[in-house]
Order: structure tokens, then sequence, then C-alpha cells
């Protein structure tokens, strides 16, 4: 579906642009990590360290400082009894940052870079697969919609433009509501490192840190549910950018003569017009996998997710020591969205320039 010129375009782009560069390093970086968690995780993200029995109390570590000569402080409650009265009484201890963690860690104990690396599956899951359902529903209605225009193009873009008049995170919530109480809210995906580390089939000495990723979560819960209501909310606008896309290509000389020489419609639209089509949804894909991870941390922050090892999710978690000086147990998973969307919107903009400088406006996106 891509000629060699288009090829040629994306490249000469990609060598022209440094945020095109910054986009792919960012979004490459952040895919390796997710895949690779269990292996570039330093300790196992689920795990409490309360200073219960012989476990040391390692809750609310700052971070480490980049700069040299300087030291994050955090504070930690501790109990204290008063040898005189047996009365207990709770004072604010200083914490030092700790370099086995060092991106500190939270109320519970869990490493705050660990709870990261973990929650860009998830992110990067649900906003992948989020943007591809909205476009497998999108585009075939509104290049059928286009195609045959008409009343069936009326009625089926009325249709479209009443989930416009819903802002997207609360319908999101809405159907979430209707959907969440389901069999398939949630599914546990197994680990397929963990497994082999765990397991005897792939000799230990193929997986780097073997015995460090055996400890590691066997299964990562994924939200199902979420990811096929993003999908309800967003597909929209791949109809509305298909339909376009269709209105003006269906009277191009090549569907008249296809259509001439007795081709039906379901060969013209699959050979003719979905090919030509491709560049703005192939754009539009892009930025609206930037949009949808935003919109699954806005859930995971509201508690829709039915999983708390997200961004969105650690951000709630935190966002009560941002009054107390617990400022990266939120700060940290905010960096990685705001890195994460950045990375994605620079690709977009890539595509955008390279496949089709003229596309504007409409997209749904960030």
């Amino acid at each position: 579906m891509i000629s060699d010129r288009v090829k040629k375009s994306l490249k000469r782009e990609f060598y022209q642009s440094r945020s095109a560069q910054v986009g792919l390093a960012l979004v490459v970086i952040i895919l390796l990590t997710a895949v690779f968690a269990p292996m570039l995780a330093p300790h196992n993200p689920t795990t409490q360290r309360v200073g219960t029995g012989d476990t040391a109390e390692l809750t609310d570590l700052p971070p480490l400082s980049p700069v040299p000569g300087h030291e994050f402080v955090g504070t930690r409650e501790q109990s204290i009894v008063n040898e005189t009265t047996g009365e207990f009484r709770n004072v604010q201890q200083e914490v030092p940052a700790n370099a086995s963690h060092p991106l500190g860690t939270n109320e519970r104990g869990q490493d705050i870079l660990s709870r990261m690396i973990y929650g860009a599956r998830v992110s990067m899951l649900v906003g992948l697969l989020g943007a591809a359902l909205a476009a497998i529903v999108g585009v075939p209605y509104g290049l059928v919609a286009g195609y045959f225009g008409g009343r069936l193009d009326d009625g089926l873009m009325r249709a479209a433009d009443v989930m416009l008049a819903f802002p997207s995170l609360v319908l999101a919530i809405a159907l979430i509501g209707v959907f969440r109480d389901t069999s398939f809210h949630t599914a546990q995906l197994p680990d397929p490192f963990v497994a082999a580390a765990q397991g005897d089939l792939v000799p230990n000495i193929l997986i780097p840190r073997a015995g460090h990723v055996a400890t590691m979560p066997e299964t990562t819960t994924f939200p199902v549910t979420v990811t096929l209501v993003v999908a309800l909310v967003n597909w929209v606008w791949f109809a509305r950018i298909a339909r376009g896309e269709a209105l003006s290509i269906r009277s191009e000389e090549y569907v008249t003569a296809a259509r001439s020489l007795g081709a039906s419609n379901t060969t013209i639209l699959r050979q003719h017009i979905l090919p030509n089509a491709i560049t703005p949804i192939i754009v539009l894909a892009t930025i609206q996998v930037a949009f949808i991870i935003l919109l699954e941390a806005s859930l995971s922050f509201l508690g829709f997710s039915g999983t708390n090892l997200t961004w969105g999710a650690d951000i709630q978690q935190g966002r009560n020591g941002l009054s107390s000086g617990k400022w990266w147990v939120s700060t940290m998973p905010g960096i990685a969205i705001v890195l994460a969307v950045v990375g994605v919107n620079l690709l977009g903009d890539w595509l955008r320039d390279a496949l089709d400088p003229g596309i504007q406006g409409e997209t749904g996106g960030v």
C-alpha cells in the first residue's frame, strides 16, 4: 500500500527532522522497556517493604538527586514510646535516598522505577490496541458511508455525530460503568520471560538475569474493558477521516474504470479506495495512540482501570503526598506519561509532514 516514493519521502523527512528522531527514540525506548520489563526492573513492583519482621523499613524513600552534592530528603512518620508514661507519639523522621531505589519508593515501600517500567506495559498496550480496534471499526464504517453516499451516508454519519456530542472522558466512564461487572473486565496475561525463568523449557543461561526475572510478577493484569471502551470512544474519528477520503476518491477515473469493468463494490473499496485513503488514516492512528494513553491514564487515576500497576494509578496513589513533600510518587509516573505522549506525537508530526503535508485539523487527538 505504501509506494517507493512515499518510503523515500519518509526517509528524507526523518533524516531532516530532529524532532522525528527524538520521537522515534522515545517510543522505541518505552516499547523495549515494556517488553523486557522483568529484566530491566530493579525490584518486583508489587513487593511491599514496610519494615515487618526482618524486613527493613523502606517506605517513602526519596529519589537520588541528579545534582552532584545535593540530596533529596524525605520524611516518614515514626511511632516512639515514652519510657516514663508508656504512651506512643508520632514524630516525623528524616529519610535519606537509597541507591538501590534511584527514583524512591511509595508509602508501601514499592519501588517507583520498577512500577514505572511495568506501568509502560499497560499504557502502551492499551494505546496500541485501542487505536487498532478503533481503526478496525471506524475505517470500514467511514469508507462505506463515503463511497455509497446518499441516505446511507447521512444515516451513518449522523449516528457517528451522536458520539461526538459527549466528552470522551465522560462517555468512557459511562461505558465502563456498564461493562465493568462483566467477566472480561480484566485479563491476566502470563509473562513469557518469567515463565521461562521459572521453568525448565529454556536454559537459564539464555535468559539475562534469570534468577532476578524469576522473582518478577508472573502475570500482567490487562484492562480489557478500558481497551474496548477507548476504542468505542474514538472510532468515530477514523470514520470521519475515512469518509472524507472516500468521498474524494470515489469520483477518480480509476474507480470509474474499475466499476465499468464489472468490479464489485467490495473489490473497489478494498483494492482502490482503502489503499489511496491509508495515508491520513496512518497519521490519525499515531495521534490517537497518544490520546488513548492520556485517556487510559485518566481512567486509571479515577480508579476505573481494574489494575493498580499503571501510570495513572500511581499518580492517584501519590497525590496526597504532594502536600506533604513526597512529590516523587506522582511526579515520576507523570513524567513517563509526558515522555510517551510527546514521543508518539512527534512521530505523528513526522508521518503527517512526510505522507501528506496538506492534512489539516480533524484528528481528534492531543
